[in-house]
């Protein structure tokens, strides 16, 4: 169980502690942001290596400057979002605390004293739970076409979704076309039962996945069978120009340079295209050339065209994992039995 940290208010001349302050205007909303027997305030303490102290509508917080300026961001921005009526939960927390970490996200609108970097979607609302997800949301709003590059669990993918469906809703295209490369991971299409849809949709699930977070259910499956909504292995895309629609190339580093190019120049007027993929998983046979960083090396750097990053510190899911990520990215390391 998490436990507080030590009062820093019986020295409060210790040199390089100092305390800030704040107030809060409607004391109605306190209760969620310090959760559930101060859950929240005490991953704060935890987390940032402070001392906060509540009295009222007042909240103090002690400590080395730094940490205090993080908390502070971290209690504004989680007041903040439960001003908009939103909820806070410790994933929120662990979210906002994150985005206090990156001194480079300097210039990107990430809430607290403006609108936070954000998606609506018709069943939810998708906020940025670190600093290199506030950028690519930005990036989403701006740019025509969109590499996301980066290890599994760092939303890539689900915000390119969310914003795909935002713009469908919003009528800014047309259609919705989500496609990824059938590539087998050790399993054989061939092996699998069924007819060619049967064998593929197994890839393209999470896709699916991402869509019934997005929109209710009833409505995903009319616009699947109206074409508005299309889920489709890149081969399908051979011949075709994508005109006034927002296309996500999911899986991408499992493309060849040859596939890679058909996709990008199926880019037509008005669409925008998302590229997502990990560059360290690449499951083509025979440890050919992926697709997905020789057309980075290619393009990065046009007009039009933006190239996110994430790393293992983005991970979303489950903080371990990150660290699951870099062991693995990493010089392997000897068992405790070596």
């Amino acid at each position: 169980m998490a436990k507080r940290q030590a009062d820093p208010a019986q020295s409060p001349d210790t040199p390089g502690r100092a305390r800030l302050e704040l107030e809060f205007e409607r004391p109605a909303l306190l209760g969620s942001l310090f959760g559930q027997f101060d859950q929240n305030l005490i991953t704060i303490e935890n987390r940032l290596g402070v001392y906060i102290a509540a009295r009222g509508n007042r909240v103090a917080v002690e400590g080395e400057p730094l940490g205090i300026a993080r908390a502070r961001d971290v209690l504004q921005d989680l007041y903040a979002r439960l001003e908009r009526g939103m909820g806070v939960d410790g994933a929120d927390v662990e979210a906002a605390i994150a985005m206090t970490a990156d001194a480079t996200t300097e210039g990107v609108d990430m809430g607290g004293g403006g609108p936070p970097a954000m998606i609506r979607t018709r069943r939810k609302t998708i906020m940025a739970r670190n600093p290199a997800q506030a950028q690519y949301i930005q990036a989403l709003s701006k740019h025509d076409m969109i590499f996301a590059l980066g290890p599994a669990g760092t939303g890539k993918t689900y915000l390119a979704v969310a914003q795909a469906v935002s713009q469908l809703v919003a009528g800014s295209v047309d259609r919705l076309i989500l496609s990824r490369p059938a590539v087998e991971a050790g399993e054989r299409l061939g092996f699998l039962p069924g007819d060619m849809k049967e064998k593929v949709d197994p890839y393209l699930r999470p896709l699916y996945d991402a869509l019934y977070d997005m929109l209710p259910s009833e409505q995903v499956e009319r616009r699947i069978a109206s074409g508005e909504i299309e889920i489709a292995p890149i081969a399908f895309m051979r011949g075709r120009t994508l005109a006034h629609a927002f296309v996500i190339l999911d899986e991408a580093q499992n493309t060849t340079p040859m596939q890679m190019k058909m996709f990008l120049t199926r880019f037509g007027e008005g669409s925008r295209m998302v590229i997502c993929g990990d560059p360290n998983q690449v499951d083509l046979p025979d440890s050919g050339k992926s697709g997905l960083a020789d057309a980075v090396q290619r393009l990065e750097g046009i007009q039009g065209l933006a190239v996110q990053r994430f790393s293992s510190k983005d991970v979303v899911r489950h903080r371990i994992v990150g660290q699951i990520v870099d062991r693995y990215e990493g010089p392997a390391q000897a068992g405790p039995d070596a």
